[in-house]
Formats: C-alpha cells, structure tokens, sequence
C-alpha cells in the first residue's frame, strides 16, 4: 500500500524526472531514504553524457554501496519514477537495497512510447521481481500516470524533432 509519505517522495521522484527532460535527458528521478525517513540520495538520468548506464537507481546503488552499511541499505526505500529496468534492478539487488516504490510501470512506458512512435528500449521491460525475485515492490501509482505519459511524450518529441 503506498502511503502519503510515499507519495510524496514519489512526487519527488516524478520532480526530478521533469528536470532530467530539461537537461535533454529521458524522464527519470528516483530518490534514496532511509528508514527513518530522511532522504540520503537523489538523481535523475545522465544519459546525454554518452553513456547509457546513467540512470539513477545505478547511481542510488553505487552511492549506497559506498556510503551505507548492509543493513542500512536492506532497510532503505528507493523511489522512482519509473520501474527499475532489468540493470537497475540488478544493481539493486546487488548492493543489498531494500523496498522500491515506483510511479509508473515498465508496461506503462512501452505504451506511452507506442503511442508516439518512438522506437521499443533495448532492453526488454521485464517486472523488477523477475530480475530479482523477492524484492519488496509497491506501484504503480495512478495520480501519476498522466503527468509521467506527458513527460515521456515530451520527450520523445523533443528526440524526434517535433
């Protein structure tokens, strides 16, 4: 059940995926908190550097894996505008993360995607849980669907010369 505190730090997440399409950057944010509630880390895609790894969750991992015990991390939430693809929720697993909460599906995005032709990921968009089977998820969260569709439609506009 996602809860108000959840919604918030997912309206965050959705925050920072607007200013990663200003930054000529596909639309994700995500956001890294404690279990107490503070808010330890938070990134949006890089991507437009060149390298296509630059997604969030993969620095909210590497982050972690730096500045936090095992334990803290196994008791950290990570919020996204998006469902973790199949490296994010690798890299998740890995570094021993725990909860994720996220905005809009991996299901959601090809659809939005289709409905302006922009081309499929070149990654298949599998549930978080089949990468890494056992991880606490929550989502998507439906007050933000349209919001995240019209971000990623602007996105794909901007990407087509519209």
């Amino acid at each position: 059940m996602i809860s108000d505190t959840d919604l918030k730090h997912l309206t965050r997440a959705v925050d920072l995926a607007e200013a990663a399409l200003a930054t000529d950057n596909d639309p994700f944010g995500s956001v890294l908190v404690s279990a107490d509630g503070r808010v330890l880390f938070e990134d949006h895609n890089w991507e437009s550097t060149g390298d296509g790894t630059r997604h969030p969750e993969i620095d909210i991992a590497k982050w972690a894996a730096a500045n936090m015990s095992p334990a803290d991390r196994a008791t950290a939430t990570v919020y996204t505008s998006g469902e973790h693809c199949p490296m994010c929720a690798a890299a998740h697993a890995w570094v021993g993360l725990g909860r994720i909460v996220y905005a809009g599906s991996s299901e959601q995005l090809g659809h939005w995607r289709g409905e302006v032709g922009a081309p499929p990921s070149p990654v298949a968009g599998l549930p978080i849980n089949a990468v890494a089977p056992g991880l606490p998820v929550e989502g998507p969260e439906p007050s933000l669907a349209a919001r995240l569709r019209e971000l990623h439609h602007r996105r794909a506009a901007a990407k087509s010369g519209r």
